[in-house]
C-alpha cells in the first residue's frame, strides 16, 4: 500500500489534494474493499490514533455502523502522521 492509494481511496483524504490521484500511465484499477477488509483498516486507524495520544470516542451505534470521533492535540496529531507515514513506509517494502 502506498500514500496515494490511502489517499484514493478515500474521498475525505483525496478532496484537493493533487497527490492523491495515481500517475495516468499506471494500469492499476480501484479494488473494491470487502466490508471486513474496510473494518479491519478502520480498527488499524483508530488504534494508532490511541497509540499516539489521541482520543477515540464511540458517538453512537445504528445497526452495524459506528459513529466514532477522533479528537487530540496538535502534538498528538503530529505523532498520528508521523506513525501513519512509517506504517505506509514499512508495508510498501
Amino acid at each position: 500500500m502506498s500514500y496515494q492509494d490511502v489517499y484514493a481511496e478515500s474521498g475525505y483524504l483525496a478532496y484537493g489534494r493533487t497527490e492523491a490521484t495515481p500517475a495516468a500511465d499506471t494500469d492499476r484499477t480501484a479494488r473494491p474493499q470487502p466490508a471486513a477488509a474496510s473494518a479491519d483498516r478502520a480498527d488499524a486507524l483508530l488504534a494508532l490514533a490511541r497509540e499516539a495520544g489521541m482520543l477515540v470516542t464511540l458517538d453512537g451505534q445504528i445497526g452495524r455502523e459506528r459513529y466514532q470521533s477522533v479528537a487530540g492535540s496538535v502534538a498528538s496529531l503530529m505523532r498520528f502522521v508521523t506513525a501513519l507515514e512509517q506504517s505506509l513506509l514499512d508495508a510498501d517494502r
